[in-house]
């Protein structure tokens, strides 16, 4: 962000300037001197330019606050009414940075770790801080070029074309479902209960890669549980709103839609249901044809390789 100021010095009048009180707090100045006359007197213009002083390092916990009330400033934490979070976890992996103006967070970025490969999970910055290059800072030290990634990018064009600099391709819509879980079918199959060590081999296959810390540390959470079906498995959290569901996927397409109906149809008396489905997923036109509809759209990008199955795995919204 830059800010010109303007002062004019008549040496009539003896006007005094102090730019200490100009320059504020996170910001440089550079300043550009003018004289001349002007109605008889002598007069001397000084422009100063302002900037942001941008910086990019790990949070710290003195700094989430400043984190939170970016992530409040776009909704993020409407599905996470209680602590621990999301970004609580971002931050016990080390994989969260903050992005600051001075001393005051503007900006933040964070990754999941699925393997070798890179789910960028958050990179957001504060509107009247945008297109100062801070969200390329972020990104740029979030994701290696030589690594494997993905994620998810809303309908912003700018974001879009940020990820596809950074050597992303859109590959499929992602849509975000909510509906009734009373017109579901009952098909007959019964889930089984399940650990996270239990599920753990079968998230890798369709997700991507190993994540039994981060899948361990969700099962923790209140009013999470995680099933089998057959090559199947389901993570859902029960929460005031209806069943949010996911990670989940299976070995093969048809393993993965039955595993994801029986539990819906398991958790029919929360009411309503959210998950996200990905174009490709068989799921999305049995799911709309069921009353549910599309709450919302994003666009999953990856670096190349197909390394997230599109047919068999469903993304938790904010875990990936």
């Amino acid at each position: 962000m830059r800010t010109t100021i303007h002062w004019v010095n008549s040496g009539r009048q003896g006007a005094s300037f102090d730019p200490v009180r100009v320059v504020s707090p996170g910001m440089s100045a550079r300043f550009h001197d003018q004289a001349g006359w002007r109605g008889g007197g002598v007069w001397r213009e000084r422009a100063i330019t302002l900037h942001s002083v941008y910086s990019v390092r790990q949070a710290t916990a003195t700094e989430m606050a400043g984190v939170r009330a970016v992530a409040n400033r776009f909704g993020n934490l409407g599905g996470w009414p209680d602590r621990p979070d999301y970004l609580d976890r971002e931050l016990a992996n080390g994989r969260l940075l903050a992005g600051l103006a001075g001393d005051t967070v503007v900006g933040f970025g964070a990754t999941f770790a699925r393997g070798g490969l890179l789910h960028l999970a958050d990179l957001f910055v504060l509107p009247e801080h945008q297109s100062s290059g801070l969200g390329r800072s972020l990104l740029a030290t979030l994701l290696p070029r030589d690594a494997p990634r993905v994620t998810f990018a809303s309908a912003d064009p700018r974001a879009l074309a940020l990820y596809v600099r950074q050597g992303m391709r859109p590959v499929s819509p992602l849509l975000y479902l909510r509906g009734p879980l009373a017109a579901l079918p009952d098909r007959g199959l019964r889930p089984s209960a399940a650990t996270p060590e239990a599920v753990a081999e079968l998230d890798a296959d369709a997700s991507g890669g190993r994540r039994a810390a981060d899948l361990a540390w969700y099962a923790g959470l209140p009013g999470v549980s995680g099933y089998r079906v057959g090559d199947g498995y389901v993570m859902v959290r029960e929460t005031a709103g209806g069943l949010l569901v996911g990670p989940a996927g299976g070995r093969t397409t048809r393993a993965c839609a039955d595993a994801v109906l029986a539990v819906l149809v398991r958790h029919r008396s929360a009411g309503t249901a959210k998950l996200c489905v990905l174009g490709p997923n068989p799921l999305l036109p049995l799911l709309l044809e069921a009353r549910f509809t599309i709450a919302d759209l994003d666009q999953f990008l990856s670096s190349g390789g197909d390394p997230v199955a599109l047919d068999r795995y469903l993304p938790h919204p904010d875990l990936g």
